[in-house]
């Protein structure tokens, strides 16, 4: 019996490192091995003689003979077959020839419950062995990521129920959650609407109901895993542990791998969601940071002084865009303010060109508690819009907290609780700015930009960093993830393409931090340039019988999984834009053999899984193929036609060839 792992062989080979690649072909080889073994043993046990046991196809690398099996290594490593007198894939007439039928140990001449045993045998055998290798895994202990949400997307669900970073999100749908995971994977196949559990960071119990957003390759909530306080220690030790050309790049002393971070100013820190809005709330001001180090006595706390981050602008101020979303309960949602209105004025001045759209999370933060009079443009049924006046009383939410870090994703102010886009077309250009200097005027409408290298640096100097541009439509209206892709790139120059009177012109420009603010008054990031650790927690089982428990339960839930995800497929609520082949299975292979052991056989595990419901699909040349034929036979008690046997095979052949190069123009193309 074949069995096919050709992307997953091939992501393999592609390996940068001698031991990573020796160490994940040795546990791919190990699935292809045990679920050959499955067929050989049962058919073996039904007294079929076996030909040839092969780990890979094509010609032999070296074989040896023991009694009447050939056992061979052959070239291309792209699974494994058993070759059984009376059953060949390549020449499916072998299947219904009466002559081979005669010999009485051949496999056609088998009773159909014995064929249907051999046939089962490698999907066992994977069932079997992914649920120890789990049960190895969770022996050893499995790092995961707990159900702590680090950011909700504006404007995306859960973000709209009220999500808040560092919420701990305890059951769904009534199911208690092991780890982050759960909350992608309810997500992706939710029917409806997810019922959410969990508290909030003072300890406040919620409970919400989110419908998933559908409109992208798969449904999702918008909800981010979160970071540690712990600064990661890299393998490569050229890596950075801050971004250049940030505060924490100049920070005194130095930051190191491994830092932990305690203490701002001295009073404890807790946790990653209270660090970031501590970073938020004073991000005008320059801070003093306690870490504990590597090597240090866990006493000894290291203070590190970090400065303040400015924002780099271009002088531009756009229009604001139409509010997009509303969070509910939020002080926007009291105040009756509505998706579709747009704010024209805040405390009668004009917005956009008395107060920069970009700014208003600073504004409205900075009037906490205050009631605050606004005025909005809303639409009407048949007629001109109308002009509504409205009161608002901000909450004490730093600025900046959520950022716009994916295209079209609208600004959030987290102190109302909205979230609205920010049009490319400008409204008012700062005197002495790099925009003014560049000589773009008011009514600029912005059609693309790029944001680029700076000449003369290499890109390793920046760690990842590439050009990044975007093009602005009616639909593509990606200006404040343009603007923060700005603030990730600081000193980065600009070419913006835009219309004006009718001309379509370019200008190039260095973004730059506004001279002319009061000091102390800089309007700064909330954030300081440190990389830090997703945030980890390890499981790991006490005793070799609860680590079958669990191993039990983790092949259920991603055979589970992997059904729910191909009915998925099938229905459409998943894209088949969302499938990966070899180079990504590179990736992925690359880093689990970067985390250790117990990484790794949760990894074969789950490909193990994957691998036995997979080839259990009826497609003929895999094993479910062959089971449909042989439930046909034992249900009409004749053997199926030649040329329906031969025909069904070849399509079966074609299917999975191309499949294989669809998931490879994705993994190259896109």
């Amino acid at each position: 019996m074949e069995v096919m792992l050709t992307s997953l062989l091939i992501g393999a080979t592609l390996l940068g490192k001698v031991t990573n690649i020796a160490m994940v072909a040795i546990g791919l080889g190990l699935v292809i091995f045990f679920h050959e073994l499955g067929h050989f043993a049962v058919a073996k046990w039904c007294d079929v003689k076996v030909e040839r046991f092969s780990i890979g196809f094509g010609p032999i690398i070296k074989s040896f003979k023991h009694g009447e099996t050939e056992y061979a290594l052959s070239w291309i490593p792209f699974g494994g077959y058993v070759k059984m007198l009376g059953q060949d894939d390549v020449d499916p007439s072998q299947l219904t020839s009466e002559e081979i039928a005669l010999d009485p140990r051949s496999y056609s001449a088998k009773p159909v419950y014995q064929r249907m045993g051999i046939i089962s045998a490698g999907v066992i055998m994977n069932i079997i062995t992914g649920m120890l290798f789990f049960a190895f895994a969770f022996r050893l202990g499995v790092a995961s990521t707990p159900c702590v949400v680090g950011a909700a997307i504006p404007g995306m669900p859960a973000w709209e129920a009220g999500i808040q970073p560092g919420d701990v999100i305890t059951k769904i749908n009534g199911e208690k959650t092991n780890s982050f995971m759960d909350i992608i994977r309810s997500s992706a196949f939710s029917d409806g609407d997810i019922k959410m559990e969990g508290i909030h960071p003072n300890g406040e119990k919620f409970e919400v109901d989110i419908t998933p957003d559908r409109t992208g390759t798969r449904p999702q909530i918008g909800l981010l895993q979160s970071q540690s306080l712990q600064i990661p220690v890299y393998e490569d030790p050229g890596m950075s542990v801050t971004a250049k050309g940030t505060a924490a790049s100049k920070a005194e002393p130095a930051y190191q791998p491994g830092d932990t971070f305690v203490t701002i100013d001295g009073k404890p820190v807790e946790n990653y969601a209270q660090l970031q809005r501590l970073f938020a709330a004073r991000s005008s001001e320059t801070l003093k940071t306690g870490v504990t180090r590597k090597g240090a006595s866990e006493s000894e706390v290291v203070e590190i002084t970090v400065g303040n981050n400015p924002f780099h602008t271009l002088g531009l101020w756009m229009d604001i865009g139409p509010i997009e979303s509303i969070q509910k309960g939020s002080p926007a949602d009291r105040a009756g303010l509505k998706a579709g209105d747009k704010i024209t004025h805040i405390d009668g001045q004009d917005v956009g060109k008395v107060i920069n759209p970009l700014r208003l999370p600073n504004y409205f933060s900075s009037r906490a508690g205050e009631t605050v009079p606004i005025v909005v443009s809303r639409a009407q049924d048949g007629a001109q819009p109308a002009e509504v006046n409205l009161n608002v009383v901000p909450l004490d939410n730093p600025a900046w907290l959520e950022h716009p870090i994916f295209s079209n994703t609208p600004l959030s102010v987290g102190s109302l609780g909205i979230a609205f886009h920010v049009i490319p077309t400008t409204l008012k250009v700062e005197e002495g700015s790099p925009a003014h200097k560049a000589g773009i005027e008011a009514d600029a409408h912005i059609k693309k930009i790029r944001i680029m290298p700076p000449e003369g640096e290499p890109l390793s100097e920046w760690q990842g960093l590439e050009e990044v541009s975007y093009e602005f439509d009616d639909k593509n209206m990606n200006w404040a993830n343009a603007f923060w892709e700005m603030q990730v790139r600081p000193g980065w120059p600009v070419e913006l393409t835009y219309s004006h009177k009718g001309q379509i012109k370019q200008a190039k420009l260095t973004p730059w931090v506004n001279p002319n603010q009061e000091e102390g008054q800089q309007w700064s990031l909330p954030v300081r340039g440190i990389k830090l650790q997703t945030l980890r927690e390890t499981q790991q089982a006490q005793s070799m019988g609860q680590a079958l428990g669990m191993g039990v339960r983790y092949t259920t839930n991603s055979a589970k999984d992997i059904y729910l995800t191909l009915r998925s497929l099938f229905t459409g609520r998943v894209s088949p834009l969302e499938l990966s082949g070899p180079v990504t299975i590179a990736k992925v292979a690359y880093e689990v053999s970067n985390d250790g052991y117990s990484q790794l056989l949760l990894f074969l595990g789950f490909l193990s899984v994957n691998l036995a419901v997979l080839n259990f699909l009826p497609i003929p040349v895999l094993d479910g193929g062959h089971m449909v034929f042989l439930c046909w036979e034992g249900i009409t008690r004749k053997r199926p036609n030649e040329q329906v046997l031969a025909a069904a095979t070849y399509v079966g052949m074609i299917f999975v060839l191309g499949l294989m190069i669809f998931v490879l123009y994705l993994d190259i193309f896109l």
